[in-house]
């Protein structure tokens, strides 16, 4: 540890990456950043939350914002179930905290949508506390460093990393000055740091290492090998059909309803088809209730969410019967650039040009 940490705090020193929440130690911007972070990489997040935070810049703000305006600040991002955490945390900041962000670890982490990494990163960061962190970059390069088997991911194992974590970011606190140079922040955000810019998953930037002198992986050359993470689970494949219908100048579309994935975001009338099922065209009966007739393809499009790799099959329709719904709509083609739609259903928004 006493030449690990001083070794980090050295590299990012000099080699962190400009971010826009790394020039603010504000705890509600650190958390929007973080949370938007989840499984999002970096470029695809800085207009995302430059955007959040011009039109949402404090708790207040995002707690007193219509869920639809939340939804479509997210739109785009995907995992919807991030936005409306953080909307319901904040709400639950204004009427507990009188509109402050927590400052106490153990109130930050009964936070909705805010587990134990979370917690630690917005601590250490905007805080500057020694709380750890521990997320798949932390983990792989600690699992190289220390030369740690077993599936990181496992009770054991990961309990392990986490200890390791925490002795790293208490070193870090008895750095001198540690409170003037952020050393916990610093600690934390170079480990994070290191897993993204050189000590990725597959051809590791061995040479480039700050502490490639310490790593066991690097020194017993088995770093393909760690860290050792089970087999991911087989991809699955779905397919949809997706119907445009046109009456006049106005769109149908729909929302998904409460407790159901994408829950509040628009979508157009759709349906699941049989994996060997061949795309309908005379009489389709919607889920809705809603019968149609295919007209026109407009095309297909490809779609992945966790492990499934959906395609979604556009058509132009017609109404052959006419049973109005009460989460449908007609739109124009101003609104629908207004509404949050999933992303693949946002792909045929803009073909309609």
């Amino acid at each position: 540890m006493s030449k690990l940490v001083p070794a980090l705090l050295e590299w990012f020193a000099t080699n962190a990456r400009k971010m826009p929440w790394r020039e603010t130690h504000d705890p509600y911007a650190v958390w929007v950043s973080e949370i938007m972070l989840q499984q999002t990489q970096v470029k695809t997040v800085i207009p995302y939350w430059e955007r959040w935070m011009r039109d949402l810049p404090d708790v207040a703000a995002l707690a007193a914002a219509p869920a639809a305006k939340v939804l479509k600040l997210w739109e785009g991002l995907g995992y919807y179930s991030r936005a409306r955490n953080l909307h319901a945390a904040a709400q639950l900041i204004v009427e507990k905290f009188g509109g402050h962000f927590p400052r106490a670890f153990s109130d930050i982490l009964e936070l909705p949508g805010v587990g134990r990494y979370t917690a630690g990163a917005i601590a250490s960061i905007a805080y500057n506390d020694p709380a750890p962190i521990l997320d798949g970059n932390v983990m792989r390069v600690l699992t190289r460093v220390f030369g740690i088997d077993g599936d990181p991911r496992g009770k054991a194992t990961n309990q392990q990393l986490w200890a390791l974590a925490a002795q790293l970011v208490e070193h870090a606190a008895n750095q001198p000055h540690s409170a003037k140079t952020r050393a916990c922040s610093h600690l934390n955000q170079s480990l994070m740091e290191l897993g993204a810019l050189v000590c990725t998953p597959r051809q590791p930037a061995c040479p480039a290492c700050p502490v490639r002198q310490l790593c066991v992986a690097q020194r017993d050359q088995r770093t393909q090998e760690l860290p050792a993470l089970a087999p991911r689970g087989a991809t699955t494949a779905r397919r949809f059909v997706a119907f445009v219908i046109t009456r006049g100048n106005r769109h149908l579309v729909q929302q998904r309803p409460s407790g159901v994935v994408n829950a509040g975001l628009w979508e157009f009338p759709n349906l699941e088809l049989k994996a060997a099922a061949t795309p309908p065209a005379e009489r389709v009966a919607l889920p809705t209730g809603r019968i149609v007739r295919a007209t026109t393809s407009l095309g297909s499009l490809t779609h992945s969410i966790t492990r499934y790799r959906i395609t979604v099959e556009v058509f132009r329709a017609e109404l052959l019967e006419d049973s109005p719904q009460p989460d449908e709509h007609w739109v124009s083609a101003t609104e629908l650039e207004e509404l949050a739609f999933t992303s693949a259903h946002r792909k045929i928004v803009a073909r309609l040009g």
